[in-house]
C-alpha cells in the first residue's frame, strides 16, 4: 500500500519550527524494530538521486541530478546520495548494497514480518540498476558522481544544483580492485535476492558480478590511485585484500562453483584475512569474510576467527554510560550497529549464540532509545536537525540556502524519518545540532547493517 508522507505548509525564510508545528505524522507503523526497521527504508527513499518513481514515499522529495554522466556522454542518473551532501561515492554505496542485500537474504522472514520485503528489494535494486549504468565495458566502471569539495560548498537541495558534477572511472589502465571488488560482492549479493523473483535481473548481476570481479581481481590497485577525487572522503585505508576475498565469498555463494570458494581462501592467506580487524565497516570487510565463511565452509578457523572478533569488540573495547560499545568518533553508533549485525549473523550460525544475541539486541536497543534517548530521526522523541541538506530546507520552491537552513534554530523543516545520526561521545554527550558533522551526519551506510539487524531482531521474535 503506497504510504503518502504530509508535507509541512510553506514557511517563511528565516522562520524556526517548533516541535509540535511540524504535524508530520509517522509513516511506519508495527511494533517498535518493525517500525524503525520501514523507517530505515524511507530514509533510503530520500537519499534518492535521479527521476524519482510514482510510488515514492518520501514526496518533499523531487527529480535531481538529471544531468549526471552528461561530461562523458553516458546516462550516470540514479544511485544514492551518501550522506548530508550530493555526491555519489560508489566505494561506500556498494557496500551498503551489499549489506542490505545480505539482510535480506538471511532475514528474509523478518522483513515479510516486518511488512518491508519489497521496500527491501527496491532499495537494493535503486543502487544496483545504478551500478549496472556505471558499468560501461568489462574494465571500466564509474565510481564517482560529483567532487566532494565543490559539493560541500553547497548548502541547498540537490533539487537546486547547479554546480559542475564531473564523472569519475576506473578502468584497465587506472584499476581499482577494492572499489570493483565491492562492487561485484553488491552485485552477487543482490542477484541472491532477486533469484526466483526476477531471475533475468538475477543473471544480470550475476554476470556484471563476474566481470567485476575478475576486473578487481586480475588489474590491482587501490581505488583512490585511479580516482584521487575519493581520497580525502573514502579511502580504503585496509586495503583491497578484504574486497577480494569478501567478493569471492559472495560469488561462490551465488553460483555455488567452487572456484571462488578457492579463490577466498587464497585471499585468505595472501592477504592475512585472519588478521582480526576492530570493526567492520565500508572500509574493512574481514568480519563479514569471516561470517561467510563459518556459513559456506566447515573449517572452525573462520568461526574461531568470528568468536575472536567479536570477543574483542564486546571485551576491549570501551562503552558509553548507557551501554554502547564505542569504537569511533566518528559514526558511534554505526560502527556499534555494524557489530551487532555480525553478532546477530553469529548467533544464527551458532557461534556462541546466547551471548552475541544478547549483546547484539542490547546494541540496538541502545540505539533506538529503549532505556534512553533515541539517535533514529523521527522515533522515539529522536534528533529533529541531523546534519544533512535538503531535509533542513523548507518545501519546494521556497528559498533555502546554508545561511537560513543552519542558523535557524528549530527543527528540520522535513523530518528524516530512519535516519541513524552519528551518536555520542565516548562520555555519552550528545547534541542535537545541524552544524555537529560528527554526531549528527546520517550517511547511507550508516543504515546499511543497522536495518539488517533489525530484521535479524523481528525474525527472532
Amino acid at each position: 500500500m503506497k504510504i503518502l508522507l504530509l508535507c509541512l505548509a510553506v514557511l517563511h525564510a528565516g522562520s524556526a519550527l517548533d516541535p509540535e508545528e511540524q504535524n508530520i505524522p509517522n509513516p511506519c507503523g508495527g511494533s517498535s524494530y518493525s517500525q524503525v526497521l520501514c523507517m530505515s527504508y524511507l530514509f533510503y527513499e530520500a537519499e534518492r538521486s535521479g527521476y524519482l518513481p510514482p510510488d515514492q514515499r518520501v514526496t518533499w522529495r523531487g527529480n535531481s541530478g538529471l544531468g549526471d554522466g552528461n561530461d562523458v556522454g553516458r546516462d550516470l542518473t540514479g544511485g544514492y546520495y551518501d550522506a548530508g551532501d550530493h555526491v555519489k561515492f560508489g566505494f561506500p554505496m556498494a557496500y551498503t548494497t551489499t549489506v542490505l542485500s545480505w539482510g535480506l537474504i538471511d532475514f528474509t522472514e523478518g522483513h515479510i514480518k516486518a511488512g518491508q520485503l519489497d521496500y527491501g528489494r527496491a532499495a537494493v535494486r535503486w543502487a544496483t540498476d545504478y551500478f549496472i549504468k556505471c558499468h560501461t565495458a568489462e574494465r571500466e566502471f564509474y565510481g564517482q558522481v560529483g567532487d566532494g569539495y565543490a559539493d560541500h560548498g553547497f548548502w541547498g537541495r540537490p533539487e537546486d544544483m547547479t554546480m559542475y558534477r564531473p564523472a569519475f572511472k576506473i578502468h584497465q589502465g587506472a584499476p581499482g580492485s577494492d572499489l570493483a571488488g565491492e562492487t561485484a560482492a553488491a552485485m552477487a549479493a543482490a542477484s541472491i535476492v532477486f533469484k526466483n523473483v526476477d531471475d533475468g535481473y538475477s543473471s544480470t548481476l550475476l554476470t556484471h558480478a563476474r566481470q567485476l570481479f575478475d576486473f578487481a581481481d586480475q588489474n590491482r590497485d587501490l581505488y583512490h590511485n585511479s580516482i584521487p577525487q575519493a581520497a580525502d572522503f573514502y579511502r580504503s585505508w585496509s586495503g583491497y585484500g578484504d574486497e577480494l576475498c569478501w567478493s569471492a565469498l559472495w560469488l561462490y555463494r551465488a553460483t555455488n562453483e567452487q572456484q571462488y570458494l578457492d579463490k577466498a581462501k587464497q585471499f585468505w592467506d595472501e592477504f592475512g584475512i585472519g588478521n582480526v580487524p576492530g570493526e567492520f565497516s565500508w572500509d574493512n570487510k574481514n568480519a563479514g569474510a569471516y561470517a561467510l565463511f563459518t556459513m559456506l565452509d566447515g573449517d572452525g578457523k573462520y568461526s574461531g576467527a568470528l568468536n575472536t572478533f567479536l570477543s574483542n569488540i564486546r571485551n576491549n573495547n570501551p562503552y558509553t554510560p548507557g551501554g554502547m560499545v564505542f569504537i569511533s568518533e566518528w559514526g558511534s553508533t554505526r560502527q556499534a550497529a555494524n557489530a551487532a549485525f555480525i553478532a546477530l549473523m553469529a548467533n544464527k550460525l551458532g557461534v556462541d549464540p546466547g551471548t552475541n544475541y544478547g549483546w547484539g539486541k542490547g546494541q540496538i536497543d541502545y540505539i533506538i532509545g529503549t532505556y534512553g534517548r533515541s539517535f533514529v530521526v523521527g522515533y522515539n522523541n529522536g534528533p529533529q536537525r541531523p546534519h544533512h541538506r535538503s531535509s533542513s530546507c523548507p518545501n519546494m520552491p521556497e528559498y533555502c540556502d546554508g545561511n537560513w537552513a543552519m542558523n535557524q534554530g528549530g527543527p528540520n523543516p522535513q523530518t528524516l524519518y530512519g535516519a541513524l545520526v552519528g551518536g555520542p561521545g565516548q562520555d555519552g554527550s550528545y547534541n542535537d545540532d545541524r552544524h555537529d558533522y560528527v554526531k549528527n551526519e546520517v550517511a547511507c551506510d550508516y543504515n546499511a547493517a543497522f536495518t539488517a539487524a533489525l530484521a535479524a531482531i523481528v525474525e527472532s521474535m
